[in-house]
C-alpha cells in the first residue's frame, strides 16, 4: 500500500509554524519560561449570628461520613498539614491548621456537644465500638456491617464543629488515623459528620441528617 504525497501548502504551513515558534524562543531571555495566570481563591463567607442555648445530641437518623479528602474544611488546610507518619506529635500541627483555616462560629456549648457526638459516630462507624449508643444510626450494632477498621491504633487526630451554611445546620469535621482490615495504617483520614438543629423548649437538640 502506497501513501499519497502530502500537500505542498500543508507542508509550507507547517514550514511556516515552525519558523514562528523558533523565533519567539530565540526572544526570551536565557532560562525564561511562559508563566501561568492563577485567580486567587473565592473565600466562602460565612454568618457569625447564632443563638446561643443549651445543647443535647438526639441519636436519630443515620449521619453522612465522607472520607474523600475533598470535605468541607478549605483546602489551605491540605498544604499546612505535618507529612503523614508524623505520629502523635504532628497532631496538635493538625489541629491549629485546621482552625485557623475555618475560625469558630458555633456557641461554646453546642461546639462541645457536637464535637463529642461527631467523634463518638467516628470511633463506632470505624471500629464497632459504643454503636450501640446510636441505635437509629447503627440499628444492627452486632450484625452483618463489620468494623472496617482495627480499634488499637486508631484516633482522631483532630475535630472541629462548624455551621454547615445555615444557623440550624452543622458539621463535625474530624481528621484521624486508623489501621484497615488489611493491615494498612493511614493517618490524616478525612470524616464528616452533618447536623440538623432542633429547639423544643428552650433545648437544643443536634440530630444527624440521614444518609442520602
Amino acid at each position: 500500500m502506497t501513501t499519497a504525497p502530502r500537500s505542498p501548502r500543508l507542508l509550507l504551513l507547517s514550514a511556516v509554524v515552525l519558523a514562528v515558534a523558533g523565533i519567539t524562543l530565540l526572544g526570551m531571555p536565557h532560562g525564561q519560561v511562559p508563566q501561568a495566570t492563577t485567580k486567587p481563591a473565592a473565600t466562602d463567607a460565612r454568618a457569625d449570628t447564632d443563638p446561643s442555648s443549651a445543647a443535647a445530641v438526639s441519636p436519630a437518623g443515620r449521619p453522612t461520613a465522607s472520607t474523600s479528602p475533598a470535605a468541607s474544611a478549605p483546602s489551605v488546610l491540605e498544604s499546612a498539614l505535618p507529612p503523614h507518619g508524623e505520629g502523635i506529635a504532628g497532631d496538635p500541627a493538625v489541629q491549629r491548621n485546621l482552625e485557623a483555616a475555618w475560625p469558630s462560629d458555633l456557641p461554646a456549648a453546642d461546639e462541645r456537644v457536637l464535637l463529642a457526638a461527631g467523634r463518638a459516630l467516628l470511633r463506632a462507624d470505624a471500629t464497632g465500638i459504643g454503636r450501640t449508643q446510636w441505635p437509629t444510626v447503627f440499628p444492627d450494632p452486632d450484625g452483618a456491617v463489620a468494623p472496617a477498621f482495627a480499634s488499637t491504633g486508631f484516633r482522631i487526630q483532630a475535630a472541629i464543629a462548624r455551621r454547615d451554611h445555615s444557623p440550624e445546620k452543622a458539621v463535625v469535621h474530624l481528621v484521624w488515623a486508623g489501621t484497615d482490615r488489611g493491615g494498612i495504617f493511614t493517618d490524616l483520614r478525612i470524616t464528616d459528620w452533618h447536623f440538623t438543629r432542633t429547639v423544643k423548649k428552650g433545648t437544643t437538640t443536634w440530630t444527624p441528617q440521614p444518609r442520602t
